[in-house]
């Protein structure tokens, strides 16, 4: 655990924002309303963005900033959150690690395995924390689910579903959609969007166990929509006594992030945010099934910003591969380089030794 100043102590987080492009950024908004952080600036050049969300959220233009580099100057954050696309969190880092200050970004944690690999040698270097948000990290029934394993038994097969019906589809700020179907800027399309999740929860799940090897097929069934990238993936990661197999695509009639555990001896279905299903085998093909509606996660486990105080004011001491974690997320990387390798090859892609 890193010593930071400020233990324990009741004052909000200083945090900054970095870009406004992602429209998750209405998250940090919404967070700062509970008191645990404050917004102390904002760096993003389009001043007509920072218009619409100074007006939306009540905030001062004035603490809007052209350049990370001068907000980091003029307000001297504790933290700072990156809402602009994947390809500049490498930069936000660059910024932030050498002054100290702390880093949370959006899923996925960069655009390249080499990049996190970097952002990660700066994070370990200047002694700061760098997260990594999901959405499904907050949900309490991920974290239920992973808690009922051990009913099932030894787990053989996990289905990870992820996405919705496409950025253009769905209506993304277009801001958000300028590079969020960009190859460079996004890394990619919904393998990176939507398949990073799949890696996150099994790399928690599998305790940090590296796949033997990953396996992946993209598509693109809408290329007026999404020209550049693939919008559909599937991708399979192989394990020495199980396998995964995860859903990425922005071809999905409705929005989904739903999960499957199949043990020996039953399965656990996250169906959504707070419903969970444990279905317990009887016979052949009989099952005795249970429905789970569960509340929200206790604070700090219930928001990202709020875990991120806790974190850093060394309130809570997250376990090695949480989801959050580097460690969790430059895995995920690696396996994400790997599908699209695979992809891009037609070819299973070898991660550890004895695959073969």
């Amino acid at each position: 655990m890193i010593s930071v100043p400020g233990f324990g102590q009741e004052t909000p987080l200083r945090i900054g924002i970095a870009g406004l492009t992602h429209t998750h950024v209405h998250q940090v908004f919404n967070s700062a309303k509970e008191g645990e952080i404050e917004i102390v600036g904002i760096a993003e050049a389009n001043s007509d963005l920072a218009k619409r969300y100074t007006d939306l959220y009540e905030f001062d233009m004035d603490r809007v900033y052209p350049t990370l580099e001068e907000l980091i100057r003029v307000q001297k954050p504790e933290a700072v959150a990156a809402f602009g696309a994947i390809d500049e969190h490498l930069g936000v880092v660059e910024a932030c690690a050498p002054a100290g200050i702390h880093v949370m970004v959006e899923k996925p944690l960069a655009v390249s395995l080499a990049q996190a690999e970097h952002m990660a040698d700066l994070a370990l270097k200047h002694r700061i924390f760098l997260l990594t948000n999901y959405e499904t990290t907050w949900y309490p029934a991920t974290h239920e689910a992973f808690t009922m394993v051990k009913a099932v038994g030894a787990v053989r097969k996990v289905v990870i579903r992820d996405g919705h019906r496409g950025p253009e589809q769905i209506g993304v700020d277009p801001e958000f959609l300028e590079w969020l179907i960009d190859p460079v800027r996004n890394g990619g399309g919904a393998l990176m969007d939507f398949g990073c999740y799949g890696a996150n929860l099994m790399t928690l799940l599998m305790k940090g166990e590296k796949p033997l090897a990953v396996t992946a097929v993209t598509q693109q069934l809408q290329p007026e929509n999404n020209p550049k990238v693939e919008d559909e993936a599937l991708i399979i990661l192989e394990y020495p006594s199980a396998n995964a197999v995860i859903h990425a695509s922005w071809n999905w009639p409705i929005g989904r992030k739903d999960m499957e555990i199949y043990g020996r001896k039953g399965a656990v279905y996250a169906d959504n945010r707070t419903q969970l299903r444990l279905r317990m085998a009887e016979g052949y093909d009989g099952f005795e099934e249970t429905v789970f509606q569960l509340e929200d996660r206790p604070p700090p486990y219930h928001d990202p910003f709020s875990y991120f105080r806790a974190v850093i004011y060394g309130e809570i001491a997250p376990e090695p591969f949480d989801l959050s974690s580097l460690e969790n997320n430059l895995l995920v990387m690696e396996i994400l380089e790997a599908a699209k390798q695979s992809a891009r090859d037609g070819k299973r892609v070898v991660l550890s030794k004895g695959s073969d």
